[in-house]
Parts: C-alpha cells; structure tokens; sequence
C-alpha cells in the first residue's frame, strides 16, 4: 500500500517528517525493514535530506493475515469501507475476538473471510472499538498499521465521539449528569466496581425518554475502562436492563444488556472529511421500548 505527502515546511529529518503525518516508531521501524521510500519517485533511505517541495512517497509491506486466526465465512454487516477503515454494524451476542469460548465465529473471524472474499491486500482487523459480546453497534476497524496509529492519536487527544444509548432500570431524576467515579475489576467476580484504588473513568449521559420503570439514555465516555457504562449506572442502582452481571431486571423481553453503540464521528486523518456512522437499534431493542411506552400508556 502506498501514501504520499509533500513537503510544505522545512524538517529536519525523514523519520520526523513521517511522524507529523502520523506515522508511529514502530511503524516506521517495519517501513525501514520491510518497506520502500521514494523521494520524488526515486528510491532512498531514510538518511535523506528533504527538501520543500519534495514528493515522499512510501510503500508499507502488506499485513498477511495469522494463519492460526479460523476463518468463518458468515457474513457481516458493512456500515463503511475504504483503503484505510473498516466499519461495522456488530449483532449482540458476536465475541469481537476469539477466546477460548469461542475460536472460530467472532467478528475478527468474520472480518478475515470477508477480506478472503474480497481479496484485500491488508487482511490483519486492528480493532479501535472493541465492545462486550452483548452489547450491539458500531465497531470501528483500522484496515492496516498505520491507520491504526493515527486513530490511536485522535482517541488519545479526544477527537473520537463515541455515543451510546443504553435502558438504565429506574427513572433517573437528572435529564443531564457525569458519573465521575473511579473503577476497578472487583476481586470476588468478572465485574467492574467503583474504588478509590480505581483507574479514572467519567461517563456523561443524557436522558432520552422516561418510562414507569426505566430511562433511556444517551451516553458518551470520556474514558474508556472495561464495563464502564454497565458498572456507572449500576453503582448508581439503575444498572442497565437485562444486565444479570451487574443484577439488571429483565424487562420486555430483553435478556442482554440493554446497550448500543449508535454512533461513530471524527475526522478521517487521511482526508481531513468528517466521517459519521449510525447504527439503528436492533429488534430486541424496539421490543423493549414499545413493551415500556405501553406499559408507560397503561395498555
């Protein structure tokens, strides 16, 4: 795969130039291995000495994927494609990557056949976006190394905006909060609990709709632990609805936690275009809320 940039500013290096476009160490370590840099169409190394206005072009090695990866050749659902992104409509009940549970049908699983089918010339899924195996919606996926560091950079800046609407049991009395509460992995389960000796974890919510018994809310987070969303508004008693793990009720049906990822934005690094990505809420989800509005109209 090739990218090109020009030269507009005086640098002082090759490997410094690449790294204001994006391009990480490790990157540019397998490029210098494995790859080529041209300098206005001829071959160099990355001693050169550039100037403004030069054409630096370079080819990064194709990522083959792991043959010890199965490939499952269930499809899966495309939001988006290109060169650099992968993005997808991620089912409830989809493993985003093997364990032991589960080796040969997860979404990475899903990702090399369709890239088999399709003949990419990266075939490794770097995942941005990873999401519990129940929680549905969008999962963003980098395409090859370098897209990979650059989204990297933009979540560590907070340039990503992440949304999730999720069906927290209880009204809650605030149309607007931000749980900013520490979290940590509770040592008698598999689940996440608010600690001082936590990591720091802040999510912001706003409240959709109320019903008799429950809230739905829209939820953004400015960190990104493991459980995060489910374990806030647990410690709060409103956990989520079908949520057995942090004890939520079932309600309409709903037997999974009641949480999608429903929106994707940020700025495309390689093309400066805004990019955004809806995922619709699943059936089980429209269930639930027309059991809830009916319950609410008393019918």
């Amino acid at each position: 795969m090739e990218l090109t940039w020009q030269v507009t500013n005086p640098v002082t290096s090759l490997k410094r130039f690449l790294n204001q476009q994006g391009v990480s160490h490790r990157v540019f370590s397998d490029l210098k291995e494995n790859g080529t840099i041209r300098v206005n169409d001829t071959v160099v190394t990355p001693a050169v000495t550039l100037k403004v206005g030069d054409v630096v072009a370079v080819t990064l090695p194709a990522e083959a994927d792991d043959p010890d990866v199965a490939t499952s050749t269930v499809p899966i659902t495309v939001l988006f494609e290109n060169r650099d992104w992968l993005v997808i409509d991620k089912p409830a009940g989809l493993n985003v990557v093997p364990g032991p549970a589960n080796r040969t049908d997860t979404l990475v699983n899903r990702i090399k056949g369709h890239w088999a089918q399709t003949q990419a010339e990266n075939r490794v899924p770097h995942i941005l976006t990873r999401l519990d195996r129940f929680t549905s919606g969008v999962v963003w996926v980098a395409r090859h190394r370098l897209a990979n560091s650059l989204a990297s950079q933009l979540q560590a800046q907070h340039q990503v905006d992440k949304r999730y609407l999720a069906i927290v049991s209880g009204r809650l009395s605030q149309d607007h909060g931000m749980i900013d509460e520490p979290l940590a992995s509770d040592p008698t389960g598999y689940n996440q609990m608010v600690s001082p000796a936590g990591k720091p974890a802040q999510t912001e919510y706003w409240v959709k709709e109320r019903f008799a018994q429950a809230t739905m809310v829209e939820v953004k987070l400015h960190t990104g632990r493991t459980h995060q969303i489910r374990a806030h508004f647990a410690y709060l008693d409103h956990p989520l609805i079908g949520d057995h793990l942090y004890d939520g009720p079932e309600m309409g049906g709903m037997t999974r936690q009641a949480l999608h990822a429903h929106t994707l934005s940020f700025t495309d690094p390689f093309t400066q275009e805004g990019r955004s990505f809806i995922s619709e809420v699943p059936a089980d989800w429209q269930q639930l809320v027309k059991q809830l509005r009916s319950d609410m109209n008393g019918r």
